[in-house]
């Protein structure tokens, strides 16, 4: 999984609530478990005509936001199905950091195996976020994992809370797995003690 360290890029605005799993990546697109190639689909009921072209009032196709890596989002983002397709849709299509006033616990949990970065901030630094992000290209936001930091286009410094161990995973950037495999030698330590001390296992 790519590092995460830190981040300057668009943010693009979302001010929806319950943006649920089913909005972020619809259920017929969930036959794959290919983590790649889903970013065209990201939002996609949102994002295209039914007849295939652009929603041009859509976010993400505005000019502006088409290289967006960052969303700043209404409350409850990621509400719904569990779908780790949500995550995979996401990262592919470009977004690396998510900013909300709070996350529905299994996407969020969701995003930190995948490589993205949730943000919760209070309603008053949603708000003056979503005002930078409603000025496009004019405004980046500059994201530091380390500190811990969101710094707004006017140097305004807003601070987040993340727990040590998910923020160590981005930062090193380890999965679950290559997480556990840190301890690979320990593992392999205890179950040769248990072979031998009860064989029978």
């Amino acid at each position: 999984m790519e590092k995460f360290i830190s981040l300057s890029g668009i943010a693009a605005p979302m001010p929806m609530v319950n943006i649920d799993t089913d909005m972020i990546i619809p259920k017929q697109y969930l036959k794959t478990i290919k983590r790649t190639g889903l970013g065209k689909a990201l939002f996609s009921e949102m994002r295209y005509n039914e007849d295939g072209s652009e929603n041009k009032d859509f976010v993400l196709n505005k000019p502006a936001y088409k290289n967006a890596t960052i969303l700043v989002a209404g409350d409850n983002f990621g509400c719904g199905s569990s779908r780790e397709h949500a995550p995979w849709a996401i990262k592919d299509f470009g977004i690396k950091v998510i900013i909300s006033t709070s996350f529905a616990d299994i996407f969020y949990n969701n995003c930190f195996k995948n490589g993205i970065l949730p943000i919760i901030v209070s309603e008053e630094e949603l708000d003056k976020l979503m005002e930078d992000a409603g000025r496009g290209s004019n405004a980046r936001l500059h994201i530091d994992l380390r500190e811990q930091t969101i710094t707004r286009p006017d140097g305004e410094i807003i601070h987040f809370d993340i727990e040590q161990g998910n923020k160590e995973k981005l930062l090193e950037g380890l999965d679950d797995i290559a997480n556990t495999l840190k301890d690979e030698n320990k593992i392999s330590t205890y179950e040769q003690k248990m072979a031998k001390n009860q064989p029978w296992l």
